[in-house]
């Protein structure tokens, strides 16, 4: 039986997500706050898919403002959104809320479970990680990069103890070729992502770079390294069980960086570039946070987010961007 599922963030990944499990047979609704971004899809009928920029075609999806949307018999809410912007987004979502709904997100970082599970069950709320590129292009417009199946996603229930509807989720993210993996291990699957992004996505916004220009760099393995094995010792301190050894996390990240994605900025950079606030404080930070927790010192995390920081404030006094211009929501890779 098909699902019916709200995808709140209608940015690249949010379309990728509810598109492709549309195309499945369920019955998907779109809620979004950007408004030239909703404008555009309204007055298009849908959003404009694109893959590897080819094939351009309108898709009809039904879009709405969070004070519109008022339909409470989902099945299953699909959070897509930057980790800064989740918390009001779910006080102006709040009144289609139930005890009933399941919670689904692969958002980047740290920090959105705890902020979900003030308005979910724990026992409903269901978490991952997405491998997979997409960008948002412009307002109504998407582009899927990778061909069809192209990508995988690991996810995990908060409680560690998958139910039937959990099950139906991942069946029908697998008809959407999403090919998704259920762990019962929620903090080491959501942190062998951060643990990637603290090295790409990172690293690659500090210098400007591809992640295939960050892997041809003769030192990018022991740069990896260090950042991987400072993440490790943290999370075994706060004794959480990594979803990957050592080096299946650097396997992962050369192989995204040299084979899957080589030509690709990550979603830092693209938030970087518009002048926005990024979420190293959510990845980088994050592992910081949880090294103090433990009486360790993450020091190249420390340094690193500091430079980001740097980064944008530089760029933030030299801002000659039009205000339109500054709010693009672009994703590359989540």
């Amino acid at each position: 039986m098909n699902m019916k599922f709200t995808v709140v963030g209608a940015g690249a990944m949010g379309l990728r997500y509810g598109v492709l499990l549309q195309a499945a047979g369920n019955d998907v609704d779109f809620v979004d706050a950007w408004e030239p971004h909703v404008t555009a899809m309204r007055a298009n009928g849908g959003v404009y898919v694109t893959r590897d920029h080819e094939d351009r075609h309108l898709v009809p999806v039904n879009v709405y403002y969070p004070e519109e949307y008022h339909k409470q018999d989902r099945d299953v809410l699909i959070f897509f959104l930057k980790q800064m912007q989740l918390s009001d987004m779910l006080k102006r979502c709040a009144h289609f809320f139930n005890d009933q709904q399941y919670v689904l997100t692969c958002m980047n970082g740290m920090g959105h479970v705890d902020k979900l599970l003030q308005y979910f069950k724990p026992q409903h709320v269901i978490a991952g990680t997405a491998l997979v590129a997409t960008i948002l292009d412009g307002p109504g417009e998407v582009d899927f990069v990778g061909k069809v199946g192209a990508g995988t996603m690991n996810l995990a229930n908060y409680t560690e103890k998958p139910d039937d509807m959990t099950q139906r989720v991942v069946a029908e993210l697998t008809k959407g070729h999403f090919n998704p993996t259920l762990t019962t291990n929620f903090m080491g699957t959501l942190m062998a992502k951060v643990v990637f992004n603290s090295v790409v996505n990172t690293l690659c916004t500090l210098f400007e770079i591809t992640m295939g220009e960050f892997a041809d760099y003769k030192g990018a393995d022991d740069l990896a390294r260090q950042l991987v094995d400072e993440a490790y010792d943290v999370a075994e301190r706060m004794n959480v069980t990594m979803l990957n050894t050592r080096q299946e996390e650097m396997d992962s990240i050369n192989y995204v960086s040299k084979v899957a994605n080589p030509l690709h900025y990550p979603s830092m950079y693209q938030d970087m570039t518009h002048n926005r606030p990024t979420e190293v404080d959510y990845i980088n930070g994050y592992i910081v946070k949880m090294g103090q927790a433990c009486h360790y010192e993450a020091k190249t995390h420390a340094f690193l987010t500091h430079l980001v920081h740097l980064a944008e404030h530089t760029r933030q006094q030299n801002v000659t961007q039009s205000p339109a211009v500054d709010t693009v929501e672009q994703q590359e890779l989540a």
